[in-house]
């Protein structure tokens, strides 16, 4: 099996897991600080791909540039999971899926200017087409009830999130080039990322919330964090084999699951303008798996 077959499959299995984890980290997070919820994942999943590192033998290279790893820490692994759970207690699943995944419209400009990523005609009609059904769903509008309270503002947050990521995301991306492991990237930017948050908990005065978990809770985190740990890991795995434009491109399958996922289980409102929107992401899904990566040294 060559690298952009395994680099497709994981950006895949990623998008699937996405999918499923966002309707129940929304179930989660209604009952939970998002920042304590969010800090207490992103240490512990640190903490496991340390350990994998650990054993891989695998150490920072000492070429990068420490600063691309102190900002993949704070953008992607700190403050964007932040805004995105902020956002999710506010809007629906199905919505927030949605909204996440128009990364690879800020993923396209900034592997553009930033990683030299050719951006062929195939990807832009693609890109456009997942973009139109993005769209479609966004400007459906829903009626705020007790799991979404002010889906305006979960939006707003979502979307910054989602900026965040992107440019994480091409970041992250540059350092694997430079011959930085997925593994040391992964541990960076949840074990300092989760550190920045805890930080965060501390300086305001949420420490009783956290030693205040119930049994309930506690388990919610960790069905979580497993969770978040299996995404994590195909993700950073598909960006080691092929481009960060394709692989989050294939990410906008998620949202569909997300879309029935949320209904089914959360009774979340599903317009059929949202189904029509659906319908264009799989198919651009479909023509992005199909286009091969193209690089340029950098």
């Amino acid at each position: 099996m060559n690298n952009e077959i395994k680099g497709t499959i994981f950006a895949i299995l990623a998008a699937v897991i996405s999918g499923v984890s966002i309707p129940l980290n929304k179930s989660f997070v209604v009952n939970i600080d998002p920042l304590v919820f969010t800090s207490i994942r992103l240490l512990l999943i640190g903490t496991i791909f340390l350990i994998i590192s650990y054993f891989r033998h695998e150490k920072i290279n000492k070429k990068i540039n420490i600063k691309y790893l102190a900002l993949i820490a704070i953008i992607g692994g700190a403050f964007a999971f932040l805004l995105f759970f902020d956002g999710l207690r506010l809007t629906t699943s199905g919505r927030a899926a949605f909204l996440q995944k128009t990364m690879p419209i800020y993923v396209v400009v900034l592997a553009f200017l930033f990683l030299k990523e050719r951006i062929t005609k195939k990807y832009l009609y693609s890109i456009f087409l997942m973009l139109i059904g993005t769209a479609i769903i966004y400007y459906s509008e829903i009626v705020p009830a007790q799991l979404w309270l002010n889906p305006s503002l979960g939006d707003l947050l979502v979307i910054g999130a989602t900026i965040l990521w992107a440019l994480e995301n091409v970041l992250s991306r540059k350092v694997m080039i430079k011959g930085e492991s997925n593994f040391i990237v992964s541990f960076v930017r949840m074990f300092f990322g989760g550190i920045i948050l805890f930080s965060i908990v501390l300086l305001l005065g949420k420490y009783d919330l956290l030693m205040s978990l119930n049994s309930q809770q506690v388990i919610s985190i960790s069905v979580s964090t497993i969770i978040l740990f299996g995404y994590v890991l195909f993700w950073y795995w598909s960006l080691k084999f092929i481009n960060v434009t394709k692989a989050s491109s294939l990410l906008l399958l998620s949202p569909v699951i997300s879309l029935l996922i949320g209904n089914g289980f959360l009774n979340e409102p599903v317009p059929f303008t949202q189904l029509i929107g659906s319908a264009l992401i799989l198919v651009g899904v479909y023509f992005v798996s199909k286009i091969k990566s193209e690089f340029q040294n950098i």
